[in-house]
């Protein structure tokens, strides 16, 4: 069997057999021999049936179609992976290792062999990389689409209005001016008008489905530099459409004058229907779903089946394939139900199956050594690209120095509003598609941008850290809060369980209206199916959130309030991010607010490791937490709450009759002074009974003097203020290692304790603690704070690990001062 097929590019097998002008007479073609011309070369192969009976009948399944497919997949994917982790520690993102695993693929390296192309990559393969390619990039732009949220640029300011509109205005002028200059020099198509200008305006945007991709990489969603990015790119991507629209309609007029007025009514009508009608169906879908129940599966799927019909529709326009798929991406609800339902069901298979088909088509498509004899023609437009370049970093630069940001971070934000990736070689191959360039100038493009992208995303790295700002010089703990001021405490919720464990925490730690508690209630939920992280002050917020309102948390914090109004000021917030970034959104409160304490809850299934889900919310909490106390700008407490004392629980101070038993484990540090500091609060709370255990090293062995003076002086101030307290106990330990001091902790066992209090680990004399080091699975609570948090052991009692604030520049052993001279709760010397 013999098949003739058309295709729109040079053919790869030089074997293969081509009628450039005469076809042969066994084909039967309905199509004259200068339509046949026009419309491209003509291959004829044999075709094999899809599958092959196996290599034992002397077959070879690589001339069969099927078989082909699924090597030319699995090597694309091992491919890009292999290059993935291999630039991993050059800080590449995913873009540009999946690019540069394509062109290896391609004829600039492998490609070379002429057997790997014939066996591989023959004639034919190009025509189904390219289609499934772009298949791949519109479910892109469609689940990029889902995540944007456009009602953003409402609530843009001012400063990132000025970064996009003259970090598109400026480089499209100068990149404009030296098209004119060049066009002489430009090829014929490049050099008409609305070629010059959809270069310009392509150059000169800064796509937003780009930037999110690599900002998620770096983790900079939460970041202030990662929030500005991409709310200046959802501003740059309006900008971009408008171009592109007048683009396409200056090529459809360039035939027929009258073909550019169809294109923008077909254009009107499609934008509508699906910006309005469609929408208004996917929010009833929204409105119909039960809260908190999924998506019916028929709406997924009925979707998901419009992203090809709408992109067929715009294409069958003459829109532009690609931008039907984003309007109906743009038309879904972001977020929870209906978005995050979407992205979740079809992000992965999109980008680890579709997307590499892409990059293997840009691979086919790109060869270096076809720029060889081509520089005439390719330099006018380099020098375009790289003035385009130049002067989108440098007006963004200064216009964020026009506002005074930081030159670091001015630096940063530049570089990222410069990257380059899936949307410009998307139109890159549009361009093609418009015969605007060829070969040789899309390869250009594709290293430039590429290379554009390698060279800025490290340096983004190195320039901005976005936890710089939270390490202080200034202290924000609870052993140096002055006694009669406004406690600030940021309290962190996971989920309704953990609300319970907190209020009667912050009961007992004995708000008085000398020292009142002023508690940031902040509420994380990880953010799905949106790209820009929502952080919610439900104070000042004007609108409501549907993913906040009228929730149980926040009804148990406010009843607390009601209870303990006159000695707690309660602020409610959520911070809606991705799990990776959401102790920036923790730690930027606590900076803003001058919180002395962050209360971080510690999930009650990082105790169990049998199911799958619950070691992922495992290492979810463990994660958030761990970065919390790497750079928080003060001290931080994490509650284990196994429910031991929340039966002591009452509404009112009237009604409190039933009196709370504590322990503080005091092994010595600044983590074990801010542990005392906390327990010196609560003594001063009639409901509490205070034990407080030093264990000291058998003939001072391992002590740090500076240390032990630190400690010795917390330690007599905190009996000689409480010596007439009946209800708090002092007591002391000498051990020689860790083994006696877990049989001491042991022995305490036989008294009833409703909570541990022990610091970290900062501070602590090695020699308390020999030997366990290599027990602690939870690093979290410090060695001595997962020994009492342990199952293992018994105890029915909830534990408080305590870390006293770092300070910038200094070593957390030191982090007290100098000398003898200390702060506490209630006095100063």
């Amino acid at each position: 069997m013999v098949s003739v097929s058309r295709l729109g590019f040079p053919p790869l097998l030089p074997t293969a057999i081509h009628f450039p002008r005469k076809v042969s007479a066994m084909v039967k073609l309905d199509l004259t021999e200068q339509q046949l011309i026009d419309q491209g070369p003509i291959i004829c192969r044999r075709m094999h049936p899809s599958h092959p009976f196996g290599i034992f009948y002397g077959q070879n399944p690589l001339e069969f179609s099927f078989p082909l497919v699924l090597l030319e997949i699995a090597t694309v994917i091992v491919l890009t992976r292999t290059v993935r982790f291999l630039l991993k520690p050059l800080r590449q993102p995913r873009i540009v290792s999946e690019v540069i695993g394509g062109i290896l693929i391609g004829p600039s390296v492998l490609g070379r062999n002429k057997k790997f192309t014939a066996y591989l990559f023959p004639d034919h393969a190009a025509f189904l990389m390219k289609n499934v390619g772009i298949l791949g990039l519109m479910y892109f732009l469609f689940i990029s689409g889902v995540k944007t949220d456009v009602t953003v640029i409402r609530r843009t300011g001012r400063k990132n209005w000025y970064i996009a509109l003259f970090g598109v205005l400026i480089p499209v002028v100068t990149i404009t001016s030296v098209a004119l200059i060049l066009r002489k020099s430009l090829d014929k198509e490049l050099a008409k008008g609305s070629s010059i200008w959809g270069v310009s305006s392509a150059l000169a945007i800064t796509a937003f489905p780009v930037l999110y991709t690599i900002i998620r990489e770096l983790n900079l969603l939460s970041s202030d530099i990662g929030r500005m990015a991409l709310s200046s790119a959802v501003i740059s991507d309006v900008i971009g459409m408008n171009g592109i629209v007048a683009f396409e309609a200056a090529k459809q007029g360039e035939a027929k004058s009258i073909a550019a007025v169809w294109y923008m009514i077909s254009l009107v009508i499609v934008v509508v229907s699906v910006l309005g009608g469609l929408r208004q169906a996917m929010i009833w879908i929204v409105r119909t779903t039960p809260e908190g129940k999924p998506v019916d599966q028929i709406y997924v799927i009925a979707i998901l089946l419009g992203v090809a019909v709408v992109g067929f529709v715009a294409d069958m326009f003459g829109l532009a394939i690609a931008n039907g798929p984003l309007w109906l991406g743009l038309a879904v609800p972001d977020g929870p139900p209906l978005g995050a339902t979407l992205v979740d069901k079809s992000e992965t298979l999109i980008m680890e199956i579709f997307m590499p088909f892409t990059y293997t088509y840009v691979g086919l498509t790109t060869d270096v050594f076809a720029m060889n004899d081509h520089w005439s023609t390719l330099a006018p437009l380099f020098f375009m690209a790289l003035v385009g370049y130049l002067t989108k970093f440098f007006s963004t630069l200064a216009v964020t120095r026009f506002f005074t940001m930081p030159l670091q971070d001015s630096i940063a934000l530049s570089l990222i509003m410069s990257l380059r990736g899936q949307v410009e070689i998307l139109l890159f191959i549009h361009w093609m598609d418009l015969k605007m360039i060829k070969m040789p100038h899309f390869t250009m493009l594709v290293l430039l941008s590429t290379s554009v992208t390698a060279l800025a995303t490290p340096l983004i790295s190195i320039m901005y850290d976005p936890t710089r700002p939270y390490m202080v010089n200034k202290r924000r703990n609870i052993q140096h809060h002055p006694p009669n001021a406004e406690f600030h405490i940021v309290a962190c919720f996971h989920d309704e369980e953990s609300v319970a464990g907190f209020i009667n925490l912050l009961e007992v730690s004995n708000p008085t209206m000398s020292s009142p508690f002023s508690v940031y209630a902040l509420r994380l939920i990880e953010l799905i199916g949106r790209a820009t992280p929502v952080f919610i002050d439900h104070e000042n917020q004007d609108q409501a959130f549907e993913l906040t309102s009228h929730n149980p948390i926040h009804n148990a914090l406010k009843l607390f309030q009601e209870a303990r109004g006159e000695f707690v000021k309660l602020h409610l917030l959520t911070s809606v991010s991705p799990h990776r970034s959401r102790y920036q959104d923790i730690c930027e409160l606590a900076l803003v607010k001058k919180a002395s304490l962050i209360l971080l809850p510690f999930h009650k299934e990082c105790f169990d490791s049998g199911i799958e889900e619950t070691k992922l919310v495992r290492h979810r909490v463990q994660s958030i937490n761990t970065h919390v106390l790497a750079h928080a700008p003060c001290s931080v407490g994490v509650l284990v709450d196994k429910g031991s004392f929340r039966s002591h629980l009452v509404a009112s101070s009237s009604m409190r009759r039933s009196v709370h038993h504590f322990a503080v484990l005091f092994l010595g540090g600044p983590d074990a002074r801010e542990a005392l500091a906390y327990a010196d609060r609560m003594a001063g709370n009639p409901d509490v009974s205070l034990t407080v255990i030093r264990f000291l090293a058998f003939n001072g062995e391992g002590d740090d003097e500076m240390e032990k003076k630190l400690d010795d002086g917390l330690v007599t101030w905190f009996w000689v203020k409480n010596e007439g307290n009946d209800k708090v106990i002092y007591r002391e330990v000498v051990v020689k290692n860790g083994e006696e001091t877990v049989a001491a902790i042991q022995a305490m066992y036989n008294e009833y304790y409703d909570m541990w209090i022990v610091g970290r680990k900062h501070g602590i004399n090695p020699v308390l603690i020999r030997g366990l080091s290599n027990w602690s699975e939870n690093h979290e609570l410090g060695v001595i704070g997962d020994y009492v948090a342990s199952r293992d052991l018994g105890s029915a009692a909830s534990v408080l690990v305590v870390q006293q604030q770092i300070l910038r520049g200094q070593e957390a052993a030191s982090s007290d001062g100098h000398g003898a001279r200390f702060w506490c709760s209630s006095c100063r010397s």
